[in-house]
Parts: structure tokens; C-alpha cells; sequence
């Protein structure tokens, strides 16, 4: 007779083998969620930037609560406040860069040319291939647009564009009116223990939400400020528009300052001379610095308390899925995964009274029942 089956899952090998087995279905399950989730990004990425935008709110909302203002009252006007200024200062953004846009492409990439002709001359070693391809992919991108599908592909972005605003709006008031109902009827699923680890991973994830994008904010905005400033008084030409972008690209941690910052040295080198360049690079490595120093500390606090190696991964797999988008909401999404995973192994116990309390089941019920009709 032969042995039985059991035999060959009991052994050490076994074991590994099962555990393989259930690692490749977790992961089958991830790559088909993702990709399906891919496949509405239309969808996906306004309710991901509605749930960050009402974690950033969401203490001003409180307060306003504690003051007295009746919950629909202190709602709409936060909800009013964060339209006007998120609006403002989308429109603000496209208006300092539309009309400056080809002359920044133009001066980059004369800046990079004078860069390259100085390397050719140089005794540095270089790969002529290699930097011209680069060279290209990045005119390639930065000139996309231009060279789209013409006036069709600019209707349909348009129309992308609108659509999404009007989705994330339209989120974004119910995820500030209803957000504790929404949320308690999501957790009508736990029970006991379970129950705990999931009220105190939904407040872990709006802490670390709310605290990344105010952080980041005032980084970005001191980031802006200072080069912006640097820049205006060395009289490098489109100061404002690269003080726009060095305060976009701050929003991608570790690369995306630096980006900026590269691309503000190139034109300098072009318009105002090595010298002045070599004055923009020091005062972006000092900012950088400044940053990663002091502000980053004590902005952030244990907000983005993440390997700068996990930061870097989530941030390439979050361009590669979902472009620029992807990789500004990547670095988020990491850190509130690594703060909810924390809660479940056991190493963030938090506080009872760090947990806010929930609308009782009826209320949840009601909102699970407005949400379904």
C-alpha cells in the first residue's frame, strides 16, 4: 500500500509547502484587486484624495463642533473653506505653469546640454548612450502633452478632470458629514477583540492621513518659500513657476524637492552662469537639509516613521501603476498600511481614549441603509 497523502504535508518541507501555497494566493488575490481597481482609477484615486483631504479637515470640523457651530453648520463651511482654497490653488498651479511651461522645457534642456557638453570635456567617464537616451525620455515627458492625440485626447482629459472633481466634492461632504456613521457600519462586521484593533486602526489611519498632508504642506510651503526666494534674488528667469513646481514636487518625498531643485539649477546654468547655478545647488542641498533635519522631526513627528528604503519602493510602484498621482498618494498609503499592520501585530496597543467614540448601531444601521439606497 502506498502512504497516505497526510505523510507529504506533515514534514518540514510540507509545511513550506502550504505556506508557499497561501503566499501565492494572497498574492494572486492583491494583483487581481489591484488590477481591477486600476481599471477605475476614475473612481479609485477621487475617493483616496476625499478620504486624505477629510483627514486633514477633520480636526478644524471638530473643533468648530466644540465651539458650539451645529454639525451641518461647522460641515459646511469646512467643506466650503477646503473647496475654495484645494480650488485655488489647483487653478493658481496650472495658471503659473501653462503659460511658462515650453520656456521651462526650452531652458532645461539647454541647461542640460551645457551640463553634458562640460561632462564630454571632462576626464569623468560617461556613457554618451545612456545620458542622451536620458536626456530624451525626459523631453519626451515633459513635452507629452504637446504631442498628445490631439484635441480629442484634451476633451476627453478635460472631461476626466471635471468628472473626478465633481466625484472627490461630492465624496468629500459625506466622508465629513457621515464619516463616524460610514465608519461605524463598516465595523458592524467586528466583534470583540477584533472590534478594538479596528476602531484604533481607522483613528491610527486619520491621524497618520491628517498629519502626513498637513506636514507635507508646511513643508512644501517652506521648501517653495526658501528656493523661491533664492531664486527671485539671483534674478533666475521663471522664478515663480519653479517655486510652483518645487512646491508640487515636495509632495513626493525624497525625490521629488530635489527634481525641482535640479530642474531651477539647469536654467540658472543657462541664464545666469555656473556661478549663480552653483549658488541655486547650495542653497537647494541646505534647504534639503533643513528639511530632513528639523523639519521632516518635528513637522512630521511619528507620522512617517517608514524607512526611507520603503518610501522609495512605494514610491516607484506607485508611478509605475498610477503615474504622478500614484506616486503622491503612495507614500501615504504606505505609512497608513504600516500603522494599521502595527495595530494588528500587537505592537501599537494605543490608548481608549485615543479611540473616539462611534454612533450607536442604530445610527450605523441608518447610515448603512442611506449609504446602500
Amino acid at each position: 500500500m502506498g502512504e497516505p497523502p497526510q505523510r507529504y504535508w506533515s514534514g518540514s518541507l510540507g509545511h513550506a509547502a502550504q505556506r508557499a501555497a497561501q503566499i501565492l494566493l494572497v498574492l494572486i488575490l492583491a494583483v487581481v484587486a489591484i488590477y481591477g481597481l486600476l481599471q477605475i482609477t476614475l473612481v479609485v484615486i477621487p475617493v483616496l484624495l476625499a478620504l486624505i483631504l477629510a483627514a486633514a479637515i477633520a480636526p478644524f470640523v471638530n473643533w468648530l463642533r466644540r465651539k458650539g457651530w451645529p454639525s451641518a453648520l461647522a460641515t459646511g463651511v469646512s467643506f466650503l473653506l477646503l473647496l475654495i482654497v484645494f480650488g485655488g490653488l489647483i487653478t493658481g498651479i496650472v495658471f503659473a505653469i501653462r503659460s511658462e511651461w515650453s520656456s521651462l522645457v526650452d531652458q532645461a534642456v539647454d541647461g542640460f546640454n551645457k551640463l553634458y557638453e562640460f561632462i564630454q570635456d571632462s576626464p569623468i567617464p560617461h556613457d554618451t548612450a545612456a545620458i542622451e537616451n536620458a536626456r530624451d525620455a525626459a523631453i519626451s515627458f515633459a513635452t507629452s502633452s504637446a504631442v498628445g492625440n490631439g484635441a480629442l485626447a484634451g476633451i476627453g482629459a478635460a472631461t476626466n478632470f471635471i468628472t473626478g472633481f465633481i466625484l472627490l466634492a461630492v465624496v468629500l461632504f459625506y466622508f465629513l458629514k457621515d464619516g463616524d456613521k460610514i465608519w461605524a457600519f463598516v465595523l458592524r462586521w467586528f466583534h470583540g477583540d477584533r472590534l478594538q484593533k479596528a476602531r484604533l486602526s481607522g483613528a491610527r489611519a486619520m491621524e497618520v492621513l491628517g498629519g502626513y498632508v498637513r506636514g507635507t504642506a508646511i513643508v512644501a510651503a517652506v521648501d517653495s518659500i526658501c528656493i523661491g526666494a533664492a531664486l527671485f534674488i539671483l534674478q533666475v528667469p521663471l522664478a515663480l513657476p519653479l517655486s510652483v513646481i518645487v512646491f508640487v514636487g515636495s509632495f513626493i518625498p525624497l525625490v521629488g524637492a530635489t527634481a525641482a531643485g535640479v530642474l531651477a539649477a539647469l536654467i540658472a546654468l543657462v541664464a545666469n552662469g555656473p556661478l549663480v547655478a552653483l549658488i541655486v545647488v547650495i542653497v537647494i542641498i541646505a534647504v534639503n537639509q533643513l528639511e530632513g533635519n528639523f523639519l521632516q522631526p518635528v513637522v512630521m513627528g511619528r507620522t512617517l516613521s517608514i524607512h526611507a528604503l520603503v518610501i522609495l519602493l512605494a514610491l516607484t510602484a506607485g508611478t509605475i501603476l498610477a503615474g504622478i498621482v500614484g506616486a503622491i498618494l503612495s507614500v501615504p498609503i504606505a505609512a497608513v498600511s504600516w500603522a494599521i499592520i502595527k495595530v494588528w501585530i500587537g505592537e501599537d496597543d494605543g490608548d481608549p481614549e485615543e479611540v473616539p467614540e462611534l454612533p450607536e448601531p442604530e445610527e450605523a444601521e441608518s447610515a448603512g441603509t442611506a449609504v446602500q439606497d
